[in-house]
Formats: C-alpha cells, structure tokens, sequence
C-alpha cells in the first residue's frame, strides 16, 4: 500500500538519521563551508561522496522517487518527492553537484527516447549512480545555436554501427562519466532536420576528454574530442533525423534541474544560515546589508511560487515546458543577488585569505556568478522563449 506523504517523510527522516548517524555525523550539526563556488571543480573524494550517498538513496527507494516501477523507480507522484527534498535539508549530506547532470538531464532523456537496450544498459546504474552521464552537445563553433553542429555520424553499409567524429567543448562532469547523449548531425538536409542523438560510450576507443581550467582555478568543464568512435543503432536516442526533439526534451530537462536551484536545491539560499551569519559579524542593523539581504529573500520566495506552478505544469503534461526558462532566469538573478549580498557584508574580507570562517570562502562564488548567465542556455536565449512561447511575441526575423 502507498504510505501517506506524513509516513513516507517520517520514514525517510529514520533513513537520513540513521544513514548520517551511521557516516559519524550529528544530524542537527551543519559544518562550516571552507568556500562557496558554483563551479568548484568537484574533487575525487566529493564525487565518491556523491555516488556513496546516491547508491545508499536507490536502494533505500529514495534514489528516484518518481520513476516508474517497471524502470527501477518508486512510482510515487511528486508530491513524495518534494516531500523528501524537504527533509532531506534537514541532514549534512554530501553535495549533489557531482551528479546534477548525470541525474537531471542525463537519466531522464534516455528513459524518454532510449531503446530498451539502452535503457537496459544504463538507466539503472544512472539512477543508482553505478554510471554517471554527461550531456555532449555544446561545440567550438555552435554555443547557443546547437542546430550547427558538426559533429558527425555516417552509418557504416548504411544499416549498421556509426561513427562519430567531432569536437564537444564545455562538458561538465566528462572526465569521470561513463555514458554520453550527443548531438550529431547525420545528413546535409534541412536545418533541425539533420541530427540525431545517441548515448555514447565514453570508454569506447576514440573518446578523448581534456579537462579546461576555468577563472576560479578548478576544472569543471572538459573538450572531448570523437575520433572515429563506434556506436551501435540501439544506442540511437530516437529516430534518424529527429535528434532535434531529443535536443529540445534534454535542455527542458537541463532547465528543470537547474531552475530547481533558484529557490534554494543548491543550499547557498539558506535563508537561516545568512541572517545567522550576518548577525554573528555583527552586520544585522546596516541598512545597506538589509536591503541587500530583503533583495535575496525576496527573489527565492518569488522563484518557490515559480517552481510550485512548474511542478504543476509537469505533472499535468509530463515533461518539462518553457516555464523551466523562468526559473534559469530566476536563478541567475538571485546568485547575482547573493553575490552583491556577500560583496557588500564582507568588503575587503571577501578577496583576502585572513582566516575568518566563512568570509574568503566566498570569493570563488562571486568570481563564477557570471559564469551561469551562459551555462545552461544563455540568459538571452531563455528571455527569447519566455517572450515567444509564453507571451506570444514574434520570432525576430531570419536575416
């Protein structure tokens, strides 16, 4: 029988407890960060952390509250889920960051267009993060305009395997993921009508992935180059020349999992834990930090009612739709927000190392703020299909 969502969050309050109690954490107790970073470069042991704590979820059937039954999931209605995220902040869990792509974007595009022998080779272990995805879309020369892709797969004797060659560029998680969804073109016809998606073996000969040194010293984001890498047919991710849908389904996903964020899934809007920190350097009664803290507060309420309504909205049609753009929006604003908050209570403490809990530890947060106006689809690109597809404004004109 399917438990109340009262049980089903008091069961997972007991899990949480004993699953931190039993790693030697106090429950109630929430360790001071040593930094703050959007793109922080997860270290090995932070990604061990990640898949140890997602593999204890799965098979406590908390791993994918949602999935259907039939694909290793729960079956349960969001709500459940929503549920558990609630109690789950009450614990010190290890960061998600490693597998927010892998969980996100990755394991939901294949359980959507994926064959059953792709499924069947990774969905469970993406969901078990047994195997940890990336998303192979982004090139040299097509950044916001994915349907230029060059990478290509021809068909070997025009029934059998391909193969790929091409360059990908600003791949998150690439250097230790072992599955990847490309986008590569596979004829010269029309526009959006020439790609095709397929999940990609990234141990597979050919697969080369170059780490890329960003501005706060780590490397998140890999090149990967495809040099004659064969995939077999039943790894294509829906039909030949309809790689454009998948496309289009994958970045809602993307949308989804990052629009989450906006109103607190990543943990830096703990509201809390900033008015504590504020009061502790004694920082409470500046007007200035007020206004700042109130634009913060603010803007993560407004992004909750968002979520809310888009939670809504896929449950109603199932799959994500262009109200993930405002919540990618919302997130940018609020980090932007975030930033001028720490900036404005920490000065000069905020770029030098004296020591201080939690006050350098910011530095790298501020220095990657910027980087999520591109990451996800530009801000640009999203504020196009708010304007188009929800306000139903023209399309700008093809030059």
């Amino acid at each position: 029988m399917t438990p109340s969502v009262d049980e089903f969050a008091h069961g997972a309050r007991e899990f949480l407890d004993s699953l931190t109690r039993d790693r030697g954490d106090a429950a109630a107790t929430k360790p001071v960060k040593s930094r703050y970073a959007l793109f922080s470069g997860s270290t090995d042991d932070e990604i061990a952390a990640a898949v140890e704590y997602q593999r204890a979820l799965y098979d406590a059937g908390y791993g994918w509250i949602t999935g259907p039954v039939e694909d290793g999931g729960a079956g349960l209605p969001p709500k459940y889920e929503r549920a558990f995220a609630a109690v789950e902040r009450g614990f010190p869990i290890p960061s998600k960051g490693p597998l927010s792509v892998s969980l996100g974007m990755v394991a939901p595009t294949l359980a959507q267009f994926g064959s059953p022998a792709a499924k069947n080779k990774w969905l469970k272990g993406l969901r078990r993060a047994d195997v940890v995805g990336c998303q192979l879309f982004s090139e040299p020369a097509a950044g916001s305009d994915l349907a230029a892709v060059r990478t290509k797969a021809v068909r070997e004797n025009g029934d059998g395997d391909w193969v790929l060659n091409g360059q990908k560029v600003w791949t998150s998680g690439a250097h230790y993921s072992q599955v990847g969804i490309a986008l590569t073109r596979t004829s010269d016809g029309p526009r959006h009508k020439n790609l095709t998606a397929f999940a990609v073996d990234m141990t597979a000969p050919g697969v080369e992935v170059r780490p890329l040194r960003q501005i706060t010293g780590a490397a998140d984001f890999n090149e990967v180059f495809l040099t004659d890498v064969v995939v077999p047919d039943e790894y294509r991710l829906g039909e030949v020349g309809e790689g454009w849908g998948v496309c289009i389904a994958m970045l809602m996903h993307e949308r989804n999992a990052i629009g989450g964020s906006s109103s607190g899934g990543s943990g830096l809007f703990r509201m809390d834990d900033l008015a504590a920190w504020i009061a502790d350097l004694g920082r409470g009664d500046d007007p200035v930090v007020v206004d700042a803290f109130a634009k913060v507060y603010s803007g993560v309420t407004s992004a909750k009612a968002m979520r809310a309504r888009a939670d809504a909205n896929l449950k109603a049609n199932g799959v994500p739709g262009p109200e993930m753009s405002l919540g990618k929006l919302a997130l940018t604003a609020n980090l932007q927000a975030l930033s001028d908050l720490v900036s404005v209570v920490l000065g000069p403490k905020l770029v030098a190392d004296t020591g201080a809990p939690q006050s350098y530890a910011w530095s790298e947060l501020v220095l990657s703020v910027p980087g999520m106006r591109i990451g996800g689809g530009t801000d640009e690109i999203h504020r196009n299909t708010v304007a188009e597809r929800f306000l139903g404004l023209p399309k700008d004109k093809q030059k």
